[in-house]
């Protein structure tokens, strides 16, 4: 038997292409994001507690601003 199949905009596919190198690539980015997210969390504990508050301020005034950014965007 044929084990090609016509999609949508009528071409043959083959029915083998189950899309394996796009699920290869997607593991290879989690892996490394799980590698990066673990060695961003290792050098974050050992930062000294000011440098820790420095970090919290800046990412809460980040944060404070794009929300008013997206309140102002949403007339919210």
């Amino acid at each position: 038997m044929n084990d090609a199949k016509k999609s949508p905009n009528g071409e043959l596919t083959s029915a083998n292409n189950t899309g394996a190198p796009d699920a290869g690539r997607t593991l290879l980015v989690g892996v490394l994001g799980g590698i990066l997210s673990a060695a961003g969390y290792v050098v974050y504990q050992r930062l000294p507690d000011e440098q820790r508050e420095k970090l919290h301020r800046q990412v809460r005034g980040m944060l404070e601003s794009r929300i008013n950014e997206l309140r102002s965007n949403f007339n919210l």
